[in-house]
């Protein structure tokens, strides 16, 4: 799943490559969306909002989608078309003759630029947010103090930007266990750390290294049962289906006791 630092990226390579042009034509392949038709449109911008994504149009609407574990967006090229196989949820022709497709989208909404908070206003402060609010996503995050550590930091309507894998990783890097109560837990450096690390995974790191060295590249994330690398202890691992998130969930039971 993209987490808010891909998010960005995505975004801001879709804003470079298409902001300023007109819509052509297309289709939406999408049962609520089949009718809607973007043609004559000017793409004005694309903004990531935690792991979501915002087109808006000089008409005053925005294209909103979610990635999830499926999706994708791409430019191609004059006379390219995507495989066959491909699930094209959107096809968009530019006035360039390139066609900007979402794939295989679970999310997709339109709306009115004004009414975006009816598909992202129930998201807490955005970690990537220039106007980010650390006072107020910590109040969210300990709202229900006796909430696991890790469901509440992957819960959206806290804070919007960490996925499973950066989750799991700072709790490591905090020594926090993921199952101790986040009303017990420090957030504020904690946040503040999650903030840099994005902020930095944005700018100059695009694998999400967070050991420092790329041939490791997580702390516990994946890594069931392999030797953790700080301290040698077996991580421990927990099935999307035995905890109370829905997610998988890895950590090192020598260091986050």
């Amino acid at each position: 799943m993209a987490e808010g630092d891909s998010i960005a990226r995505l975004a801001a390579r879709l804003h470079a490559a298409t902001a300023g042009r007109t819509v052509v034509g297309g289709a939406f392949r999408h049962p609520r969306l089949a009718l809607a038709d973007l043609s004559g449109q000017r793409i004005e911008a694309w903004l990531p909002r935690g792991k979501h994504l915002l087109m808006r149009t000089s008409a005053g609407l925005t294209l909103h989608s979610h990635l999830r574990m499926s999706g994708s967006w791409s430019v191609l090229g004059p006379g390219k078309r995507l495989p066959r196989s491909v699930e094209a949820r959107v096809l968009l022709r530019l006035d360039d003759g390139r066609t900007l497709a979402g794939v295989a989208l679970p999310v997709l909404d339109l709306v009115l630029t004004r009414d975006e908070a009816r598909v992202v206003g129930h998201l807490g402060p955005d970690l990537l947010a220039a106007d980010f609010d650390d006072g107020r996503a910590a109040r969210r995050l300990r709202a229900t103090p006796d909430t696991a550590a890790i469901a509440a930091l992957l819960d959206q309507r806290r804070v919007a930007g960490l996925g499973n894998m950066w989750a799991g990783e700072l709790c490591f890097l905090h020594r926090v266990n993921p199952w101790r109560p986040i009303g017990e837990v420090d957030v504020g450096p904690l946040l503040d750390d999650a903030r840099a690390r994005l902020r930095e995974a944005v700018a100059t790191n695009p694998r999400q290294v967070t050991t420092g060295d790329p041939r490791h590249p997580h702390w516990v994330y994946g890594r069931a049962r392999r030797p953790c690398h700080r301290c040698g202890t077996p991580v421990a691992f927990r099935p999307a289906a035995r905890t109370p998130h829905g997610r998988e969930t890895w950590w090192c039971p020598g260091c986050q006791r």
